[in-house]
């Protein structure tokens, strides 16, 4: 765990295609959302969740929730991450990690993987990289590039990854399997998750 590190899962999405609020659509007898926290909590230094609308709802989380700014406009990803990147910086960290809600593996090296691949590399950010590609919701950010952040959502980029790719980041390669970055966003597929489980 790195004290200077802080970790947001990202939950502001409008889960149109679950067609209910995913985040707390129950696996495992939990809501998804708990599955991320409990892994991504071990790995920083304080752990929060970046939403909107009533803070109360996660409360059983036992986490700070920090929404978009109010003139964050349509929204996406990336407003999350400028939000939580403010919130981080208040808070006295000088980097964040970001995972979305509905990634119920996220690995459990996720942070120091993508602290080496940032510290090797001096860039500001890092990326990870599975056996599918680029996964740029599970991501390094300094909080010293938040104005470029800020900057790209005034002109109303919603892609982390197009920042990212911007920012030169460094690339943390997970070829362990693509479950590690399996994010649910229908409802047969947290079905079958959840079958997966019961097995």
């Amino acid at each position: 765990m790195s004290q200077s590190i802080a970790g947001v899962v990202l939950a502001g999405g409008r889960s149109t295609r679950m067609g209910a609020e995913k985040a707390l659509l129950p696996l495992g007898g939990r809501p998804l959302i708990a599955h991320v926290v409990e892994r991504l909590r071990p790995q920083v230094g304080l752990i929060f969740i970046n939403a909107n609308g009533d803070a109360a709802r996660f409360a059983p989380l036992g986490c700070d929730v920090v929404a978009d700014a109010a003139d964050a406009g349509a929204g996406g990803p990336l407003v999350g991450v400028s939000a939580a990147l403010a919130y981080a910086a208040l808070c006295g960290y000088s980097r964040l990690a970001t995972a979305p809600c509905d990634a119920p593996f996220v690995p459990l090296d996720l942070v120091a993987r993508l602290e080496a691949a940032m510290a090797a590399s001096g860039a500001p950010a890092a990326i990870a990289e599975g056996e599918s590609g680029l996964e740029p919701m599970f991501a390094l950010w300094s909080v010293a590039a938040r104005a470029a952040i800020d900057e790209e959502c005034r002109l109303g980029q919603a892609s982390p990854r197009a920042v990212l790719e911007r920012l030169g980041a460094a690339r943390a390669r997970f070829l362990d399997g693509d479950d590690l970055f399996a994010n649910l966003n229908r409802p047969e597929e947290l079905a079958a998750v959840e079958a997966r489980l019961r097995r």
